[in-house]
């Protein structure tokens, strides 16, 4: 892995500045000690024009422009989906850190071929998963690594939110297989995120997937089952329809010691807390729960902190590519199963 950086600030681009560009934008602002913004990107020449001009910075429509003519050391990939494989392996070939937005990819080759250039070129590549840095998951996390829960029964989540077609329509990007992916790659994947991650590595898959609602190409709705290798069994239920705004985020877990639920639109609000054995910290659950106006919560600073003491030789990843690959595979589990209406086992490789 190349050097750490020390003694000066850690020099930054963001390549992609739409929906997701602003949590980026106040991250790096936020830990303006250490990072410096020194070049935006965009492929859509007004919108490059906005950001140029409320950031100070030189900007640039090409990826690889902005990688000939900047000294950087990490670019922020905030680009659709289905473009972050080739983009981040053109960065490692520069000896540029990457960081990209959820999903790393939409197909499983494109994610591994993502880990293993960063890995030949001896960069890190860090995957946004900002959701389990919420304080409310944070609490789950640590009740499920204290194994308070006993055994673990069924867990059940829930993503009911909704996007209308003008969300799609925006761009055509949206709502493609190629570069976007439906409801469970794009809109829930933090959600299907928390499947291994909380809970543990996963057995198999069974999943059923709809266009209800929406003229898109890629699913708005879709249920899918789970087994993991503990036993455990579980559901998880995603639509894009739910009339008239986003309603539930959540995510239920029964096992032989303990019950929890942490609800709100975006598992933002621990509803039920109940374990047979106590602990010093059960008394901090109200204070976890936080009003949230976006979906996306308020991770994003907190992963960036990872992230800086990563390069500064004071951390590991919290998030790294062969740890995006475990929910990437997931996903395509799922999409295989929908598509072929069989049970798909996991690995889906050796």
């Amino acid at each position: 892995m190349s050097k750490t950086i020390q003694n000066r600030k850690i020099r930054i681009a963001v390549v992609g500045c739409g929906r997701i560009g602003k949590n980026h934008f106040g991250s790096i602002a936020a830990h303006s000690d250490h990072l410096e913004l020194v070049a935006v990107c965009d492929n859509n020449p007004s919108v490059l024009e906005v950001h140029q001009e409320r950031h100070q910075v030189p900007g640039y429509e090409s990826l690889e422009d902005l990688l000939d003519n900047e000294q950087l050391d990490l670019v922020a990939l905030c680009t659709p989906s289905g473009l972050h494989p080739e983009q981040a392996i053109t960065a490692s070939r520069h000896g540029v850190h990457v960081m990209t937005e959820k999903p790393m990819a939409t197909r499983w080759q494109d994610g591994v071929r993502m880990v293993r250039a960063c890995d030949d070129a001896g960069v890190h590549l860090f995957v946004v998963k900002q959701n389990r840095r919420n304080t409310t998951l944070q609490l789950l996390k640590r009740a499920v690594e204290e194994k308070r829960f006993g055994k673990i029964y069924m867990v059940s989540i829930n993503v009911f939110w909704t996007r209308p077609q003008e969300y799609y329509d925006s761009a055509k990007w949206r709502g493609t297989w190629e570069l976007d992916g439906g409801a469970f790659m794009n809109q829930a994947s933090h959600y299907v995120d928390l499947i291994d991650w909380l809970i543990g590595p996963v057995d198999c898959v069974h999943a059923m997937t709809a266009t209800l609602g929406r003229n898109i190409q890629v699913e708005d709705s879709g249920v899918l089952n789970i087994r993991w290798r503990s036993g455990a069994l579980g559901s998880m239920s995603v639509t894009m329809l739910t009339y008239p705004k986003n309603l539930e985020g959540s995510i239920t877990i029964l096992g032989e010691s303990g019950t929890v639920r942490v609800g709100g639109v975006a598992v933002n609000d621990i509803q039920v807390w109940d374990f047979a054995e106590p602990r010093d910290y059960d008394a901090r659950i109200k204070e976890a729960n936080y009003e949230t106006t976006s979906v996306y919560g308020f991770g994003h600073p907190l992963y960036y902190k990872n992230v800086v003491d990563v390069l500064r030789g004071e951390a590991e990843p919290e998030t790294d590519g062969r740890e995006g690959l475990r929910s990437l595979e997931v996903l395509i589990a799922a999409y295989l199963s929908a598509r072929d209406g069989r049970t798909v086992s996991l690995p889906l490789e050796y």
